[in-house]
C-alpha cells in the first residue's frame, strides 16, 4: 500500500499516477521503493510504519542542509509525513573512473562549511535512536555529552552495558581534549559508512541517509572506515584539498565507539565486543 498522500502530490504536481513500484534492497531501517509514473519519471519512496513520527521530517531537513555547493550530490526531499519520505530518484549508475578521489575532494567542501558552534537547530536520527543535537561552543563537551555518554547511557538502560562499562566510557570521554585536537564544527553528514556512499544517474558521488549536525570531520571520515573502508586514494584526494592533522586514523576508533554503541543498541549485544575492544585500547 502506497500512502495516498503520495499519490495525491504526484497527480496534483503533474507526474501522473503511479504505474509500477520496485522493491529495493539494502536497508536497515526503512523499506525503499522506486515508484515509476504517468510522465515517465521516477521517484524513490521510503516507508517505515514503526518510525518516530517526526524522523522522516528530520531526514530531509538534513539533506536540504547538506545540499551545498560543489559538495556531494544528494536527493531532493519532496514530500514527507510521519511514515514515509519521497524523494527524487538518484537512479545510480556505475562509478565514474575517478569516482573516488572527486568523492574526497567533494566532501572536504562539504566540511569547509562551518559553524561557532556543535550540533544542529533540531536533534534528529542515527538510524532510528534519537540524536541529541543541543548546540555547544565546545566540540569536546559536544562529543562527549550527546554522543558518548548519551549513547552509553541508552545501552545501559536496555541492560547492554554494565555499570563499570559505562564509567569506562565515562573515563575515555573525560579525556577527549588530551586524545584530539581541535576542531572546528563542520557540516558533516553524520553516518557516512559505505552503504550511504552511492552515485548519481552520472556515476557522480552521492550521499543519503544523513544524520547531519555540525560535529567533528575527522569523525566523519571515521565512520568512512568502520564497516568496509573507502579506498585510500579517496583519503588522499580528501588532504590535498582539506589537510588534516597527523595521526588522524588513530583516532577513528574513538570516534566510531559512538558508532558502535547505536549498533549495540539497536542490534544487540553482538556489537558488544568491539566496544570493549575500544574501551580497552584508550585505559
Amino acid at each position: 500500500m502506497l500512502p495516498e498522500q503520495v499519490l495525491s502530490w504526484l497527480v496534483q504536481n503533474g507526474f501522473g499516477a503511479v504505474k509500477g513500484s520496485q522493491p529495493v534492497g539494502g536497508g536497515c531501517i526503512n523499506a525503499g521503493t522506486v515508484l515509476s509514473t504517468g510522465s515517465g519519471r521516477t521517484f524513490f519512496l521510503k516507508t517505515n510504519y514503526q518510525a518516530p513520527a517526526d524522523m522522516f521530517e528530520r531526514e530531509a531537513q538534513g539533506l536540504q542542509a547538506l545540499a551545498v555547493e560543489g559538495g556531494p550530490r544528494l536527493p531532493v526531499p519532496y514530500l514527507y509525513g510521519e511514515n514515509y519520505l519521497l524523494l527524487e530518484d538518484l537512479a545510480p549508475a556505475p562509478r565514474r573512473v575517478d569516482y573516488w578521489p572527486e568523492f574526497g575532494r567533494r566532501l572536504a567542501a562539504l566540511h569547509r562549511h562551518t559553524s561557532d558552534r556543535f550540533g544542529f537547530p533540531q536533534d534528529n536520527y542515527i538510524g532510528s535512536t534519537l540524536q541529541p543535537n543541543t548546540p555547544s561552543a565546545d566540540g569536546y563537551e559536544f562529543f562527549a555529552d550527546r554522543r558518548l555518554l548519551y549513547m552509553a547511557r541508552l545501552a545501559r538502560q536496555a541492560g547492554l552495558l554494565s555499570q563499570e562499562q559505562v564509567r569506562q566510557v565515562e573515563r575515555l570521554a573525560s579525556r577527549l581534549p588530551e586524545l584530539v585536537p581541535e576542531q572546528p564544527a563542520s557540516l558533516i553528514h553524520g553516518d557516512l559508512w559505505s552503504g550511504n556512499a552511492i552515485t548519481d544517474s552520472a556515476g557522480f558521488p552521492a550521499i543519503i541517509d544523513p544524520a547531519a549536525h555540525y560535529g567533528w570531520a575527522e569523525a566523519e571520515l571515521a565512520m568512512t572506515a568502520l564497516f568496509g573502508s573507502f579506498p585510500q586514494v579517496f583519503y588522499w584526494s580528501y588532504e590535498g584539498a582539506r589537510p588534516l592533522e597527523p595521526g588522524y586514523r588513530e583516532r577513528f576508533p574513538i570516534y566510531n565507539l559512538y558508532h558502535l554503541l547505536n549498533h549495540l543498541v539497536l542490534f544487540g549485544s553482538g556489537y558488544l565486543g568491539d566496544v570493549l575492544r575500544i574501551l580497552d585500547g584508550f585505559r
